[in-house]
């Protein structure tokens, strides 16, 4: 009895040539060509056909399950994660989670996409036809060029206040070199974040960042200040061009894409993160994202197309917190007093004069919060804030006491006078002026 087996159009025209040669319509030569098969094989086809029918033509493995076919067990189990905890998950994240199982689950991201949509569970991302836009290239070292964003969201599900996540990203790369969670996006972020990385990789040539008030200066240019070239700077402006680093400013959110790509996959990923470590707030988040970020480079940092480091290593006779505040001046009133966020600060005697009345004084506003007075490049006088709070540009509240911690005063010289009052002799000509007056009195 003939095998009933459904067949392939490969089979079947097999099967419709074979029959050609049997009715004399076709040689062996012509049906080997045709098949493109030897001559040698199309006899072999044509006796499997006399012996057992259209049924042998078929394929000895038609039928049969692959031995590398996905076990059913292991099926369900991908299924059931699918619906439960990794409900929220992309196929290449869920795919890179499986693999880190115990024990592991290797799957092809195909055939795990393939599994979920035949569960009828569709891609958590929505997806939409994108632009045309013309592709920048990367730069070639390391150091060039970093990009600087932050992006508000709300990172840890309700579960805490939303948080403000800051980071610089190394255009060559792709490696995120320094990312931070904050309360706000605010300039003392920025400042901590490129202060860490010029002590640890060196000073980068350029910023990319977007328009924020942060980056750019809002105040419009006078006159002067466009004739004479020193344009009106942020804070953050001052110090890029105290460092020498270029300043460039994006015209739209997709000019600096790879740092907004960065935003989606952290959005993605990272809050997963954080709802394993059960974070709560910006201690608690700060603390998953340093141990998530690591890992972040490994998988996604490409290789740069040269070898080499464009960023300059930095001076060992500098010392970062000179560059790495927010920097003011303010005239001193007559009573050795400055104004600073409504407060009035005192200004003790200094060693080389004991007024500053009227004189322009430094006023640097230190990221740990202390705000100290300067003049001539000599530290006055030094105020402490009455809370720990983040530093923000311009606000400042001393302690109830306003007390000031002076600076060490420097050593006199061994070589220098101590200048006394000059008192005039007895026969001085001053003394005999008075004395010839009160005798014309007398008189």
């Amino acid at each position: 009895m003939e095998k009933k087996v459904t067949l392939t159009i490969k089979e079947l025209k097999r099967i419709h040539v074979i029959q050609e040669i049997q009715a004399g319509r076709m040689t062996a030569k012509g049906a080997a060509e045709l098949l493109g098969l030897s001559v040698r094989q199309v006899r072999r086809l044509i006796k499997r056909q006399r012996e057992g029918g259209d049924a042998a033509l078929a394929h000895g493995n038609h039928g049969r399950v692959s031995s590398r076919r996905l076990a059913h067990q292991v099926r369900e189990r991908i299924v059931e994660l699918a619906k439960g905890k990794y409900r929220d998950y992309n196929d290449c994240h869920f795919q890179e989670e499986l693999a880190e199982m115990v024990p592991p689950i290797h799957i092809s991201r195909s055939t795990l996409r393939t599994i979920r949509r035949e569960a009828g569970i569709p891609s958590p991302r929505k997806r939409r036809a994108p632009r045309h836009r013309s592709r920048r290239e990367r730069k070639p070292q390391v150091g060039i060029m970093l990009q600087a964003d932050g992006s508000r969201h709300d990172w840890l599900e309700g579960r805490g206040p939303q948080l403000s996540l800051l980071a610089y990203l190394d255009d060559a790369t792709g490696e995120v070199l320094w990312a931070a969670f904050r309360e706000e996006e605010d300039a003392a972020g920025y400042f901590l974040g490129l202060q860490a990385i010029c002590l640890s990789h060196g000073i980068p040539g350029s910023v990319y960042a977007d328009r924020h008030t942060i980056f750019r200066s809002p105040a419009e240019a006078s006159v002067k200040q466009l004739l004479s070239g020193d344009l009106p700077r942020s804070q953050f402006g001052r110090l890029l061009h105290e460092l020498g680093i270029e300043s460039i400013e994006a015209g739209s959110a997709q000019a600096k894409g790879r740092i907004e790509r960065l935003w989606l996959t952290l959005q993605d990923r990272l809050v997963k993160v954080l709802r394993e470590a059960n974070a709560c707030n910006t201690v608690e988040a700060n603390q998953a994202l340093e141990s998530f970020i690591p890992k972040y480079n490994a998988r996604f940092r490409v290789a740069p197309a040269q070898s080499s480091s464009a960023f300059m290593p930095w001076p060992t006779n500098y010392l970062s917190e000179r560059f790495f505040c927010f920097k003011h001046t303010r005239i001193v009133s007559n009573d050795n007093t400055i104004s600073f966020d409504g407060h009035r600060l005192q200004i003790p005697p200094g060693p080389q004069r004991r007024s500053y009345a009227k004189a322009q004084v430094d006023v640097w506003q230190h990221l740990d919060g202390c705000l100290e007075v300067r003049y001539h490049g000599e530290s006055l006088v030094s105020f402490r804030p009455s809370a720990d709070t983040p530093v923000r540009v311009g606000k400042f509240t001393p302690t109830p006491d306003q007390t000031a911690v002076k600076q060490p005063a420097q050593p006199a010289a061994a070589n220098s006078k101590i200048r006394t009052p000059h008192r005039p002799a007895a026969d001085h000509p001053w003394r005999r002026y008075g004395q010839s007056l009160q005798g014309r009195k007398l008189g």
